[in-house]
């Protein structure tokens, strides 16, 4: 299964394209099969599971000839299928339901961080201690529990043999400003080696504080990109906000971030070099706690 949040992002702009290229404005295809215009407007921008029966009275209305009309209902039912997250509800957290939607059938996963270490990198004491932190902050709206249980599922997803491949560019900040407690953090960069080191298909870089960025500024928010073996599957970039993830998938807007990541790249630590910092640090913070103790 490719991620459905992905086939619904196709599906819309099939049935856009589809209405446009028959010259109907979204009021008059409403009008004609008696839907209101919200309801076309949820279908042709992605908002929501498609319901295939009314993806084939569009179809009907708009005349589509037999042969596209079966692909474009294929590709309807598998923009309403139900991913394991979905069971799983907002108690995983709504970004992190979108997260996991998004690498389900993934091919590449390309990812800058200037806050965080990515949750396939987490370790389970260190996801402990981000969401006592994130409790202590404000009143979470999601449940503690389920939200460790997903993020273990979606790190045995993407650490499968046939999983995509994961590159992702982190500030120094990121492991350097301490969080949480230091033991906790000892662990996770200790972790982080183990993992790089032993999974083929995941990178680290780290960006230091004196990196030099040519051509470009640094970006202000993280961001993520994601390819799909399919080639009609749009590419993504999602951008990482305050309070929601922003989905791009104008190709004009993804290929700004794709330049922005390679960049990012090219300015930071080799994958050697930057497994060596992570047991820098790591063996620094020991040395300090033992000195402090």
């Amino acid at each position: 299964m490719v991620s459905p949040y992905v086939r619904r992002q196709r599906l819309a702009a099939e049935l856009r394209k589809l209405r446009e290229e028959r010259g109907m404005m979204a009021d008059e295809l409403a009008k004609r099969i008696h839907y209101s215009r919200m309801k076309i407007s949820r279908l042709e921008n992605a908002h929501g599971r498609p319901d295939v029966a009314d993806v084939i009275k569009i179809l009907d209305t708009l005349g589509v000839a037999e042969g596209e009309c079966m692909r474009i209902v294929r590709l309807a039912s598998a923009a309403a299928e139900r991913g394991w997250w979905d069971r799983f509800g907002d108690s995983m957290g709504v970004r992190q339901k979108l997260y996991a939607d998004l690498e389900f059938g993934a091919d590449t996963i390309r990812d800058y961080d200037p806050t965080g270490i990515p949750a396939v990198l987490q370790n389970p004491d260190f996801i402990e201690a981000l969401i006592n932190l994130d409790r202590s902050n404000r009143r979470v709206k999601y449940a503690p529990s389920q939200v460790i249980e997903a993020r273990r599922r979606r790190q045995s997803h993407l650490l499968r043999p046939d999983g995509p491949s994961y590159d992702t560019v982190l500030d120094e900040f990121v492991i350097l400003r301490l969080d949480v407690p230091p033991g906790v953090m000892i662990e996770q960069l200790r972790h982080m080696v183990q993992m790089v080191s032993a999974e083929e298909q995941l990178t680290v870089r780290f960006l230091r504080y004196n990196a030099r960025i040519t051509g470009g500024l640094l970006p202000k928010s993280s961001f993520a990109l994601y390819t799909f073996p399919v080639a009609e599957d749009p590419d993504l970039a999602v951008v990482d906000t305050i309070t929601t993830d922003l989905v791009h998938t104008d190709p004009t807007e993804v290929a700004s971030y794709k330049r922005d990541y390679e960049r990012l790249q090219e300015a930071a630590l080799s994958p050697d070099e930057s497994l060596a910092f992570l047991t820098e640090t790591a063996d620094q913070l020991a040395n300090e706690m033992r000195q402090q103790a």
